[in-house]
C-alpha cells in the first residue's frame, strides 16, 4: 500500500498516529491507515541503498498511497543511454513520457531507474556512487581530450581513450546492479573479478576492485542522512500553497505563492512572479496570461511553479475566485501528472471578504474540517496581502511588462 524510507522507524511510524492526521497528511493517508493490517521493513546498510531500494519498490509495486511518487512527471529518474560508452543522466519523468532524448542526445535510453521523489537526495547519492564507479555524463565528449571529470577521477576517460569499451561496460554493469538494489550480486561479481585479475597477476587492477568492495561496505553517506532528516522534517506537515494575482486595470500584472504548513505560515517558501505577456521559454509553451485575464495569469504561474520540482509539492492548492479558477488549476495539475493534489477556491463578497470555500468531496468530512478551513483562509489572506505588497513595490519603481 505504501513504500517509504526512514532513518528512525519509530519516529516515522509514530507520525501516522497523531490526532490531526487528516490535516497534516491528507485523505489518501487516512485511507491507507484504515485499510492497513501490517507493517514490514527491510534494513539496508546505508541511506544510499535505502534511496535506491525505495525507488525500485515503488516502481515494482505501484502502491496507491505513493501516488505522488508513482504519477508525478516532474520527479527524477536515472537514465543509462544506449551507446558505445553509455552516459548516466538525470531526467524528468515528463521528459521520458514525451521521449525527446533521441532527438536531443542522438541516442536511445537503455535503462531507467526511478522515480526518485527527492532530487537533492538523488544528486547526493550519485556523488557517492560516482566515487566508487566513475562514469561518463553529458559533459563528457568523445573528442580526444579528457573532460573535467576525467581529470579529477570521476570519469574513467572514454573521452581521451583511457578505457576500452569492454572495461567501461563492466563499470556500467556494476552500476546497473547497484541501481537494481542487487548489492549481493554486485559484491559477488566484484569478488570474482578481483580473483581473476589477481590470478592474471594484474595486481594494480585487482587492488582497484578491492577498493570498490571496501567502499561498498563503508559508504559514507553523512550528507544523505542530513538530507533524509531534513526532508522528513519538512514533509511531515500538510502543505498548502495559495496563489493570487494583483494588477491595476490589466497593467503591471504580478502573481504570488504563499505557503502554510501545519496551520503556520512559512514565509521562507513564498515566491513572486512577474506575469509574462509572451513566453521566452524554449522548452514548453506557457499560457499567455496578461491584462485582466486572471485565469490565464493563474495558469502561467502554476506552470512556472510546477517547473521547480526542487520545491516540495503541496498537498493542497488554494486559488482566489470561483469555479473558473478551480478548473484552470486542475487542468494544469492534470497536464503535469499531479491530479492527486487537492484544489480549493475562496470566493469573496463585494468587500473582498471570504464568503465561501469551494472544495472537493474528500475534504471537510469530519471534525478536522474547521482546522483545515482556518488554514485555507490564512493561506488565502496571506496571498492577497503579499500580492498587493509586491505590486505596490514594483509599481513605485515604474514597473511595466
Amino acid at each position: 500500500m505504501y513504500v517509504g524510507k526512514a532513518t528512525s522507524l519509530k519516529d516515522r511510524v509514530k507520525s501516522y498516529f497523531s490526532r490531526d492526521i487528516l490535516v497534516t497528511r491528507g485523505p489518501r493517508i487516512i485511507k491507507m491507515l484504515e485499510d492497513a493490517v501490517k507493517i514490514d521493513f527491510i534494513q539496508t546498510d546505508s541511506v544510499l541503498e535505502a534511496l535506491i531500494l525505495e525507488a525500485n519498490q515503488i516502481k515494482k509495486h505501484q502502491p496507491p498511497a505513493n501516488a505522488r511518487e508513482k504519477d508525478d512527471k516532474s520527479y527524477n529518474y536515472v537514465l543509462v543511454t544506449k551507446e558505445d560508452f553509455p552516459r548516466i543522466l538525470i531526467v524528468r519523468g515528463r521528459e521520458l513520457k514525451v521521449g525527446p532524448w533521441e532527438s536531443i542526445l542522438k541516442v536511445r535510453p537503455w535503462k531507467t531507474f526511478g522515480p526518485f521523489p527527492h532530487a537533492r537526495e538523488l544528486r547526493e547519492g550519485l556523488k557517492i556512487i560516482r566515487k566508487i564507479f566513475p562514469y561518463r555524463d553529458s559533459k563528457c565528449k568523445l573528442g580526444g581530450r579528457p573532460c573535467f571529470n576525467a581529470q579529477i577521477g570521476l570519469c574513467p576517460g572514454p573521452c581521451a581513450g583511457w578505457i576500452t569499451k569492454k572495461d567501461y561496460r563492466k563499470i556500467i554493469k556494476h552500476l546497473i546492479l547497484f541501481f537494481e538494489a542487487r548489492k549481493v550480486d554486485l559484491i559477488k561479481d566484484l569478488e570474482k573479478e578481483m580473483k581473476s585479475l589477481a590470478k592474471e597477476q594484474k595486481f594494480e587492477e585487482a587492488n582497484k576492485v578491492k577498493g570498490q568492495l571496501f567502499a561498498l561496505d563503508h559508504i559514507q553517506d553523512v550528507a544523505l542522512i542530513k538530507q533524509e532528516v531534513g526532508s522528513r522534517e519538512k514533509e511531515v506537515g500538510f502543505r498548502i500553497e495559495a496563489y493570487d494575482i494583483a494588477h491595476i486595470s490589466g497593467t503591471n500584472v504580478v502573481g504570488v505563492m504563499t505557503v502554510v504548513e501545519d496551520g503556520e505560515v512559512n514565509k521562507s517558501q513564498y515566491r513572486k512572479f512577474k506575469i509574462r505577456a509572451d513566453n521566452p521559454s524554449r522548452r514548453a509553451k506557457l499560457p499567455t496570461g496578461q491584462g485582466n485575464d486572471d485565469v490565464g495569469n493563474l495558469k502561467q504561474i502554476l506552470e512556472r511553479r510546477l517547473g521547480h520540482p526542487e520545491w516540495r509539492f503541496p498537498n493542497m492548492i488554494v486559488v482566489d475566485g470561483g469555479k473558473g479558477q478551480i478548473n484552470a488549476a486542475r487542468k494544469v495539475l492534470e497536464e503535469s501528472g499531479l491530479e492527486m493534489i487537492d484544489v480549493v477556491s475562496v470566493v469573496k463578497d463585494e468587500r473582498h471578504r471570504a464568503r465561501e470555500i469551494l472544495k472537493g468531496p474528500t475534504l471537510n468530512t469530519n471534525s478536522q474540517g474547521r482546522t483545515l478551513d482556518r488554514a485555507i483562509l490564512l493561506a488565502n489572506s496571506e496571498a492577497h496581502r503579499f500580492a498587493i505588497g509586491y505590486h505596490r513595490k514594483l509599481r513605485g519603481k515604474g514597473f511595466r511588462i
